[in-house]
C-alpha cells in the first residue's frame, strides 16, 4: 500500500516537473512569435509555476493527511509512539536496576 501510494506521489511530482518545462517553453514561443513581450511572458511563467508549486503543496499535504489518516484507523503506532514507549522502557530499565 505504500509503495502505491508513493509511487503515485512520484508520478504527481514527475508530471508538475514536466509541466513546468512547458509553462517556460510556452512562454518563451509566445515571447518569440510577439503575442507577449519577455517581461509579460516572465511573468506569465513565473505566475503559472507559482500556482503549481502551491498545487503541489496542497496536494503533498492532502495525501500526507489521508494517509495519517488510514495509519490512524489502522491502529499502527506513530514515530511519536514508538519513541515514547522507547522513554517509558528506559526509565523503567533504570528504575528495574536501582531496586
Amino acid at each position: 500500500m505504500f509503495e502505491t501510494i508513493n509511487k503515485a506521489f512520484l508520478v504527481g511530482v514527475g508530471l508538475a516537473a514536466t509541466a513546468g518545462e512547458k509553462v517556460e517553453e510556452l512562454a518563451k514561443e509566445l515571447a518569440e512569435k510577439g503575442k507577449l513581450s519577455e517581461a509579460e511572458a516572465r511573468k506569465l511563467a513565473d505566475n503559472m509555476m507559482a500556482k503549481s508549486a502551491k498545487a503541489r503543496k496542497d496536494l503533498k499535504a492532502q495525501v500526507e493527511k489521508w494517509l495519517e489518516q488510514s495509519l490512524h484507523k489502522m491502529h499502527l503506532p506513530t514515530k511519536d509512539d514508538i519513541n515514547s514507549l522507547k522513554t517509558r522502557i528506559a526509565k523503567l530499565e533504570k528504575a528495574g536496576k536501582k531496586k
